[in-house]
């Protein structure tokens, strides 16, 4: 980091508005910010000891004072082939966090929509068909009293975790470190999520995802996409769900091995499933997935709101008050984890 009262010159390789770029200059009179989207001058990587981005990255060589890299997104996986990632003298962070109400929301979307057929009672409509006997066709049923696991106790998982106990429902969850519940280093937006870990009834490791899903009414997964975490969804987890159990997946497409996934939706051992991520995106026409009864599937938007932008860059200055106070950054990357 520059000594006290050096200029740091933070470049941003976002199309933001002049709002927000005036946002990030009202922090401190020692930044001199620029935007340059979708390209980066030469010359400016030269002095760049800051940079905000979504794709676009130096090579190593072109920006040697580069000290700290925010990432415009929660998943890291695209920006680990970079070779300045793994820099060790460069700082990586990213804006976890501000996915957990959205992605929350979406689950718990779901969530209603199989509780209470939703996708059916749709097609009855576009019949304009009205059922003789509805309350035994449909047979709706509340979310408190059922159980939700939840595969990845982080921000999203925090969050979805905190609704669901609101509404009543047993809570259990998958966490790396089952001896550490709490999250002291993660940006979370105010009201939102379960900071100490307090809420799950019962904690699991990742190696007992079988124990945890064989209790569950709905499974989510919203872990981080790991080599560990590939596959981790498989035919011997989707075998021990029960047979009215329903698969919600808002992580990562290549955490469930989507062959036994859709051999288990085909052969109705699982109640259905709500997909937001897919190993191939778009998900190919000929995906048998998409003809599926039991199966939502959506384009990769559960993240997505219209203020992604300005919940982005309230992370990026959060984290340029830290830097500028030299303190810890908040949603470091771990390389040795992957996330």
């Amino acid at each position: 980091m520059s000594d006290i009262g050096d200029v740091i010159h933070v470049v941003v390789a976002m199309d933001f508005s002049d709002a927000l770029i005036q946002q990030i200059r009202d922090i401190s009179p020692r930044l001199k910010v620029e935007r340059h989207f979708p390209t980066v001058p030469d010359r400016v990587w030269l002095d760049a000891e800051v940079l905000y981005t979504g794709r676009t990255f130096p090579q190593p060589a072109q920006a040697p004072r580069l000290r700290w890299i925010q990432l415009h997104s929660a998943g890291v996986e695209h920006a680990l082939k970079e070779p300045i990632i793994q820099a060790e003298d460069v700082e990586v962070t990213t804006t976890s966090g501000i996915h957990a109400a959205p992605m929350a929301e979406y689950c718990l979307e779901m969530m209603l929509a199989f509780n209470y057929r939703l996708k059916f009672m749709l097609e009855l409509q576009a019949k304009a068909e009205w059922l003789k006997d509805p309350q035994k066709v449909l047979q709706p049923r509340e979310l408190r009293g059922q159980t939700v696991g939840i595969v990845g106790y982080g921000n999203i998982g925090r969050e979805l975790g905190r609704l669901c106990d609101a509404l009543g429902m047993k809570v259990l969850a998958i966490k790396r470190d089952v001896m550490h519940p709490a999250d002291d280093d993660s940006y979370r937006e105010p009201g939102t999520g379960d900071p100490e870990g307090e809420i799950p009834q019962r904690l699991y490791p990742p190696e007992a995802i079988t124990s945890m899903a064989k209790d569950c009414d709905y499974l989510v997964i919203a872990a981080p996409m790991t080599e560990k975490s590939k596959y981790l969804i498989n035919a011997d987890v989707l075998k021990s769900m029960k047979k009215t159990a329903v698969l919600i997946n808002v992580a990562r497409g290549a955490i469930i091995n989507e062959a036994d996934l859709i051999s288990a939706l085909a052969a109705e051992k699982i109640g259905g499933a709500a997909l937001d991520v897919f190993e191939e995106e778009p998900l190919p026409n000929t995906s048998p997935l998409w003809h599926m009864d039991n199966v939502i599937i959506t384009p990769h938007i559960s993240g997505w709101t219209v203020n992604y932008h300005q919940k982005a860059v309230n992370v990026f200055t959060e984290n340029l008050t830290r830097y500028l106070e030299n303190r810890s950054l908040l949603n470091r990357l771990k390389r040795d984890r992957g996330y």
